[in-house]
Order: structure tokens, then C-alpha cells, then sequence
């Protein structure tokens, strides 16, 4: 190996910083950090997945995001709704899109305290169980089983409200990031706050889709 110039400060730091090999044992499991938590409250994993596959076998996928890897499937509504627009399984967010570095909203505000209702569709699965529990200790809005694909990422961007992750098929390269905290959200029956008023990203850098369910906290929505 050549000699290099040990005055540079920049040679001396690569070189200290070659003589250790990075932590890889972690970044498998979840690990807190500001805007983001696990819950006391638990379900069944297996009920859970079972539930994904008797909701998929009654009803499809929607949204008009579906060609770029994101699909939703609606588990709460307003009373009576029967068709959801794509600014419902989506709604208001705020993102800085290119390098100009200027915040600018997207859709429209979606009132999340509108969605009460369970999906009578999926009424009896464990779906209908896991909502009646998160109704029981905090005001629910929108609840969708959302999914992503394989090597793919949400937009890096802020919600009107928090929200609840329960995340039903997972893998290692499945990662959330609250603003500068990354971790990985373990599919074992686990409930994560997501304080997702702050810039987020969902990514899926792993060889199987990643399914959670996300049900909005319908506390006061910041609007700007």
C-alpha cells in the first residue's frame, strides 16, 4: 500500500476509522428513537395474517399509486361510504420536492375523525377486533392495510397527524425513518407511534413486500 501524507487530516481519519468494522447486529431490531415508540399493547401475528388473507380474498388492493408500489386497502370509512377516492387513502402532505427546497402541500386535508366506521366488509376478521381495541384507548381515523413492494420508498414528507404502525409481513430491510431516526419495525404483534407530523419515510429495501396497518390518530390535524 502507498504511503500517504499522515499531516492530512483527512488520511488520518479514513485511517482511524478503518481500524474498526461497523455494528450490523441491530439494525435488525427496532430501535427507539424521537417520534417513534412501541406500544404496551400486542396482537396475535398469526391472527393478523391470517386476517390479511381473508380481507385480500374478499377485496383488491386500491389507490392510484399502485404502478409506483404503494396500495391500500380501507379498513375504517365515513358511515355508509361505500367507494373511496384516491385523496382518501391518501390525503394532505407536505414535502420539499426538488432543489429549490420549498415546502409545498399535496391533496387535500382528509378530517380523519370522519372515519368511524369499520369496513362492513371485513366485519368478523381480526382486522375488526385489532380497530375495536385501538378505539377502546384513542380517537382512530383512517385504518388501512397499507403495502409496499419490494425495493421501493415513500416520499420524504409530513402528515397532519401521527400515526399508529402495526406491521403484519416485514423483513430486515423494511425501515421507517422519523425524521433523522431510522429503525426497523419487526412484524411480531407489535403497535409503533409514528409521530409522522414530522418529515418520514417508509422504505422497503427487502426481497418481500412489507404490509402494515396504519390507523391515523384523530387528535387536532395541523393544517399548514
Amino acid at each position: 500500500m502507498p504511503n500517504f501524507d499522515s499531516n492530512d487530516p483527512d488520511v488520518s481519519t479514513i485511517q482511524r476509522l478503518m481500524e474498526s468494522r461497523p455494528e450490523t447486529e441491530s439494525v435488525a431490531r427496532f430501535n427507539p428513537g424521537p417520534g417513534i415508540c412501541r406500544l404496551e399493547l400486542t396482537f396475535d401475528i398469526e391472527a393478523l395474517r391470517n386476517a390479511l388473507d381473508e380481507c385480500l380474498a374478499k377485496a383488491s388492493y386500491q389507490g392510484g399509486m399502485q404502478a409506483q408500489g404503494f396500495s391500500a386497502l380501507p379498513l375504517t370509512q365515513r358511515p355508509g361510504q361505500t367507494e373511496w377516492t384516491d385523496n382518501d387513502l391518501s390525503g394532505r402532505y407536505w414535502l420539499r420536492a426538488d432543489d429549490r427546497y420549498v415546502e409545498e402541500p399535496r391533496e387535500d386535508l382528509v378530517p380523519e375523525i370522519e372515519f368511524s366506521a369499520f369496513n362492513p366488509e371485513f366485519k368478523g376478521t381480526y382486522f375488526e377486533y385489532v380497530h375495536q381495541e385501538l378505539t377502546k384507548r384513542f380517537p382512530i381515523g383512517r385504518t388501512r392495510v397499507l403495502s409496499k413492494t419490494q425495493y421501493n420508498c415513500n416520499s420524504w414528507h409530513r402528515d397532519p397527524e401521527p400515526r399508529l404502525h402495526i406491521p403484519v409481513i416485514s423483513n430486515p430491510g423494511s425501515l421507517f425513518v422519523v425524521n433523522h431516526h431510522v429503525t426497523h419495525l419487526p412484524a411480531d404483534g407489535s403497535v409503533y407511534f409514528t409521530d409522522t407530523r414530522g418529515y418520514h419515510t417508509a422504505l422497503n429495501g427487502g426481497e418481500t413486500d412489507r404490509v402494515h396497518i396504519v390507523a391515523a390518530l384523530a387528535y387536532d390535524q395541523i393544517t399548514d
